[in-house]
């Protein structure tokens, strides 16, 4: 199995376009990547000031690929229906109600996104006036994720209202394959002394 087949949700497959996997596939390594970096910044962080000798720079390191992560991670979790999105409420209902409520739920997530976009455009303009300590960056280059991960987020769930309201969204998924789990010996066996 290729890693693509491993990252990329078949699951709820008839509301994705497949000309988006390819992203979905490169922002899923791009979280893996921000999400290995922040623990390596936290460790050398750690480290560099259990001996004495801080690097200063690594907090401003940890606190961008953090806030990448969450961004980015968030696109990608709308993208799969992991995110921003209340299933418990759709997936009880079927047939026009649940279309309802399916077309509700991504139009409250379209509206988030738009904010996302329009109020992180504005909070990047505005980071030109603050700088990050020690290294003089703009905050501007923290905010900069803000807007595009709106953009990621309209996309993926303009994808999803389109092809629910053109295949529908009650699709019955197959059942997972469940793989056995041996069995554990929890008994304690008594050892006899010779």
């Amino acid at each position: 199995m290729a890693i693509a087949d491993k990252l990329v949700l078949q699951r709820q497959h008839h509301l994705k376009w497949r000309w988006l996997d390819r992203l979905e596939l490169v922002l899923m390594i791009v979280c893996g990547v921000l999400c290995f970096g922040f623990s390596l910044s936290v460790m050398f962080d750690i480290i560099t000031r259990t001996i004495g000798h801080p690097w200063l720079w690594l907090q401003e390191v940890t606190s961008t690929l953090f806030i990448y992560g969450i961004f980015i991670g968030a696109a990608v979790a709308t993208r799969r229906n992991d995110h921003l999105y209340l299933t418990a409420i759709s997936e009880a209902l079927h047939g026009t109600p649940r279309l309802i409520v399916e077309i509700v739920i991504r139009l409250v997530v379209l509206g988030v996104a738009f904010c996302l976009i329009w109020f992180g455009y504005i909070n990047y303009l505005r980071g030109f006036g603050s700088f990050r300590l020690p290294s003089g960056t703009p905050i501007a280059s923290l905010y900069a994720v803000i807007p595009l991960s709106g953009v990621l987020v309209a996309l993926f769930t303009i994808e999803q209202l389109v092809n629910g309201i053109r295949n529908g969204f009650d699709h019955p998924e197959p059942p997972d394959e469940d793989l056995p789990i041996p069995a554990i010996d929890t008994g304690i066996q008594k050892r006899t002394l010779p």
